[in-house]
């Protein structure tokens, strides 16, 4: 599937070298995608938070070669990372038909996060979004023409193809990934701002992420995407997911916290449910992630704060509650659940605004 719109004209302008250099945040989602088509489309729609303090920055410098083929050097905090040219060339692959100068140039892909390598937050996202964009940006040099509307969705496209997820971390704060017949504007191939009013209590909300478990998932998402193709209750989970947009629309637009707070953990709890009833099936939680969220449901009835929890594909856990009942919070999981994470690793966040070009 060649998509028209961003298979750009021939150029109108020639570089020899240079570097462009970009941040961009990961995002945390609230309804969540699990299962995925051919060509990086998601078997149901999805939307996220996007964060502000985990960010992946990456820098990309170019220098123009005779050679044919794709050229290019990886490097995670000044180390060289050779196990990670198969998904960038993967990447590049998937890409050229929208970027053919991909070929031309030799790259040295300069790349580091805020947070701690290894700790357990999904890279992927912030990685292949901090990279679209500095492809873009090189793109940009060439083309002069290139609006920031275009830029923006050019830039969530291709992260896309490199990582789903990838393509709701290009803006903040509520992104939208998928088709969604309620939603205007709502695509498979781009992640869009939430076009709909939002109430002002969700504006300033916190995420501290308790890092339960560092290490290598016993199953990659990737893994886990494809074994929705034959799960038994795929269909039903995905007739959920579009249930559970339509009912966000309303708790937006009336900032009904109770309900976000419904649907937003039965949304990580049937994540984690299909990977448990998948053929095969495994599981990503630890006990750790079960004695966290216990805690969290006997404090919220305790004391009527709105605080709730939701997962990514793996043990960690991201506390949201709204800013304006962040002290009596934070103290709680300072004193009762960071006991439960590994090393008492965890990372304060709040709400971004997306990526940022750095100047170099």
């Amino acid at each position: 599937m060649i998509v028209s719109e961003f298979v750009p004209k021939p150029y109108k302008f020639i570089l020899d070298s240079g570097s462009v250099a970009y941040s961009s945040p990961s995002n945390i989602a609230l309804v969540k995608y699990w299962g995925k088509k051919a060509n990086q489309i998601p078997a149901n729609p999805s939307i996220s938070f996007t964060l502000n303090n985990c960010k992946t920055l990456t820098t990309l410098k170019f220098e123009k070669k005779t050679t044919k083929g794709f050229s290019f050097e990886v490097f995670l905090d000044g180390i060289i990372q050779n196990e990670f040219k198969p998904k960038i060339k993967q990447f590049f692959e998937r890409i050229e038909v929208y970027l053919p100068f991909l070929t031309s140039y030799h790259f040295k892909i300069e790349t580091s996060n805020t947070f701690p390598h290894s700790s357990g937050i999904a890279s992927s996202a912030s990685g292949m979004s901090a990279l679209a964009l500095c492809l873009v940006q090189l793109e940009q040099r060439l083309n002069l023409e290139m609006t920031k509307g275009f830029f923006n969705k050019k830039a969530s496209f291709l992260a896309r193809l490199g990582s789903g997820s990838a393509c709701r971390s290009i803006e903040g704060t509520l992104i939208v990934w998928g088709s969604h017949t309620n939603i205007i504007g709502s695509s498979d191939l781009v992640g869009i701002k939430y076009p709909y009013k939002v109430h002002p209590c969700f504006n300033n909300f916190c995420d501290t992420i308790l890092l339960v478990d560092k290490g290598e998932k016993q199953v990659s998402s990737t893994v886990g995407h494809d074994l929705m193709y034959r799960h038994p209750f795929a269909e039903q989970r995905f007739a959920q997911a579009h249930t559970n947009m339509d009912a966000l629309i309303e708790v937006f637009k009336t900032g009904n916290l109770s309900a976000f707070i419904s649907i937003v953990e039965r949304e990580a709890l049937t994540l984690h449910a299909m990977m448990m009833s998948s053929d095969p099936y495994f599981m990503l939680m630890k006990p750790n992630t079960l004695e966290i969220i216990n805690k969290i449901w006997v404090f919220r009835k305790k004391t009527g704060l709105h605080i709730c929890f939701t997962l990514d594909a793996g043990a960690n856990v991201h506390v949201l509650f709204p800013e304006n009942e962040a002290n009596e919070i934070r103290e709680f999981i300072k004193t009762s659940l960071v006991m439960h994470c590994q090393n008492e690793q965890f990372i304060e966040d709040i709400l971004g605004e997306g990526a940022q070009s750095i100047k170099i």
